[in-house]
């Protein structure tokens, strides 16, 4: 099996109605031609007040590599709430890609745009108040004036009432902005007498005809009984209003579609384009404002699909595959990650929290190497390399394990931040889809997740996904202040060693997970002339000179060691496993070693040496650690005493 095609799409908030079916109809077209997708999705609205938050989300556009995908497809009316981010990601497509790019329903630089048929929706929409409700004054509510979707909308209406004889001027035409205030605008105006009273209002979009509606019902007006009003997009906010209204559902999946076949005869121009099949999902839906019987079927899918549930039936099969946001909120996760004792203990439970962002194929975690350090952190871009802290596939129906999952800060597999996931570009059975998404704290950088899913799965990102991310990049901020004041408080600011406190906490986790045939080692290092070179060339020398033993303890400390300075110019090394007397002084041969090749490569006026000592003990005979402390204590001043007679 060669290689797949990746198709690149780049869109805000993937929940909204309008995102969900563009990214259904890509979904349909890909699977056509087995190609992948690869989605980069900031979760908040564009335009956010809070704009800093807003600046941590878009910071996954930088992330995407142009030159491991083969077209993009950009819907740029999910971008525009924020004019600056949509001409940042213009540039960049200009300045990175060298790959086929097509934007969707609204011009994008220079390239070539696939229109959703908003022109025929609007003449069905119209036809249906003409030839039902026998209406001749009809008012057309548009959007933004000059968008190419605002006039073509309109078009719809002016085509159906030239058809039917019906005139139009400019007296029966609006402008709005596509949201509540635009049909607040138009309401006011007809409320005060300033607009005649017209026998129907066709809306732009539903938004706009609930905000005329409601605004016009609070004054007296009735609706459909006086006024009949309809909307587009066919939206949940719609058909749950006080009054339903009456909508149509635009072909945007099949627009979506014919994007990519556009792609297609610049990737693979040799290869058949396959014509894009009906998409079910669209056309009139009859609700209340225009004084049809409501369609309550469709009714009850709107509200079943926005129901926040308290009880569920989780012996259902399908109850993955329902997830609300209620049951997020139920589940109490954000209380189970505040209480995680460590990093491991907090990745662990984002691991088995992954059921309420299910149905998935494979879930991937991935941080900056730095992302702990709150002062290495970084608002824009990622750096050279990441690493993949969590690696879930969920079990299959008949529970088997899978053997390569993981989660793991300290032992997270590492790859270069251009492949943006490795595993993108492995072989698969079937095509998948790849959700980018940020992680991130305000506008401090931690990551990004992956989710991967088998295109063949009916399932895309929304609200119940972005909630739940947005506590996982809290559970991390929360560890990560959490560990920079652990290390203040278990740590030596100076060395960055452990203190006697954090070596007694970590002392208490290696006696923990200890075999009883397991020895204690204990190692006591102490500096040579501290005094002498705090008085002869001041404390800043002296500071260097423990820096440099701490460094050196540092070096021979193994992994699964305690490397701790346990105040002024002494450090002990502490280790529990299988230790012999040999390692120990093979050991105590490599500091010395060590030691003495610092002090050759330093230019200083003073030597750098240090004097240590040992002690080695089966846990069996259960001496106290004071004891072993005391023993290499000893041998470390017998060790001292030599080394200074041999100066001499």
């Amino acid at each position: 099996m060669g290689k797949r095609k990746v198709i690149g799409v780049i869109l805000s908030e993937p929940e909204s109605i309008y995102q969900q079916r563009l990214l259904k109809g890509i979904f349909m077209q890909c699977r056509e031609y087995g190609y992948d997708a690869a989605v980069f999705a900031s979760l908040s609205k564009p335009g956010m007040s809070y704009k800093d938050y807003q600046e941590g989300e878009a910071n996954i556009f930088e992330l995407i590599n142009f030159d491991l995908v083969d077209g993009v497809i950009v819907p740029p009316i999910t971008l525009s709430g924020d004019p600056e981010l949509q001409e940042h990601i213009l540039r960049k497509l200009q300045k990175e890609c060298r790959k086929p790019v097509v934007a969707l329903d609204m011009p994008y630089g220079d390239y070539p745009v696939v229109y959703t048929d908003d022109r025929s929706a609007f003449a069905a929409i119209t036809a249906h108040i003409i030839d039902v409700h026998e209406c001749r004054r009809i008012y057309f509510l548009t959007g933004t004036m000059g968008f190419t979707v605002s006039e073509q909308r309109l078009a719809g209406y002016t085509d159906i009432m030239k058809k039917r004889d019906i005139p139009v001027d400019d007296s029966m035409i609006f402008y709005g902005d596509f949201w509540y205030s635009g049909g607040e605008a138009l309401a006011d105006r007809i409320i005060s007498g300033e607009v005649e009273m017209p026998e129907a209002v066709v809306c732009a979009s539903d938004h706009m005809a609930i905000g005329l509606v409601n605004r016009l019902v609070e004054n007296g007006i009735k609706v459909p009984e006086q006024v009949i009003v309809t909307g587009y997009d066919g939206t949940a906010e719609a058909v749950l209003n006080d009054i339903s209204i009456t909508t149509c559902i635009p072909d945007i999946g099949s627009t979506a579609a014919k994007a990519v076949n556009v792609l297609r005869e610049q990737i693979e121009p040799e290869s058949e384009v396959i014509p894009v099949r009906s998409v079910k999902d669209k056309g009139l839906r009859i609700c209340s404002s225009c004084g049809c019987p409501e369609n309550m079927a469709y009714v009850k899918e709107c509200l079943n699909n926005s129901l926040f549930r308290t009880n569920w039936n989780y012996n259902d099969k399908g109850i993955e595959d329902r997830v609300d946001i209620n049951m997020l909120l139920e589940s109490y996760m954000f209380e189970n990650f505040a209480g995680s004792e460590d990093i491991e203990d907090c990745l662990y439970k984002i691991f088995g929290s992954d059921y309420l962002i299910r149905p998935y194929g494979r879930f991937y975690l991935c941080l900056t190497e730095e992302w702990l350090n709150s002062d290495e952190q970084s608002a824009k871009g990622y750096p050279d390399k990441m690493k993949t802290v969590i690696y879930k596939r969920p079990w299959n129906d008949s529970g088997d394990k899978f053997e390569d999952i993981y989660y793991s800060n300290d032992k997270g597999e590492e790859f270069d931040t251009k492949l943006m996931l490795p595993r993108v570009w492995e072989e698969r059975e079937e095509p998948s889809v790849f959700y980018f998404a940020p992680v991130h704290y305000i506008k401090d950088t931690l990551g990004y997740s992956v989710i991967e899913c088998s295109l063949t799965e009916k399932h895309i990102i929304g609200n119940v996904y972005r909630n739940w991310l947005r506590n996982v990049s809290s559970a991390l901020e929360m560890i990560r202040v959490r560990t920079r004041l652990q290390m203040f408080s278990e740590r030596d600011a100076m060395t960055g060693l452990y203190n006697r406190r954090g070596m007694e906490k970590e002392l208490e986790k290696l006696l923990r997970n200890a075999k009883p045939s397991d020895k204690m080692l204990v190692f006591v290092i102490d500096m040579d002339g501290l005094k002498l070179i705090n008085d002869t060339y001041g404390h800043t020398e002296g500071d260097y000179g423990i820096k440099t033993i701490a460094n050196v303890s540092r070096q021979i400390t193994k992994n699964d060691e305690i490397c701790v300075r346990a105040g002024g110019d002494e450090f002990y090394i502490v280790g529990v496993g299988d230790y012999s007397s040999i390692d120990a002084l093979i050991r105590v041969q490599c500091f010395n070693q060590a030691i003495e090749e610092t002090d050759k490569a330093t230019t200083k006026p003073y030597e750098i040496s240090a004097s240590i000592g040992y002690c080695c003990e089966s846990l069996s005979h259960r001496i106290a650690f004071a004891e072993l402390l005391r023993i290499a204590d000893g041998r470390m001043y017998e060790n001292k005493a030599a080394r200074k007679k041999q100066r001499r």
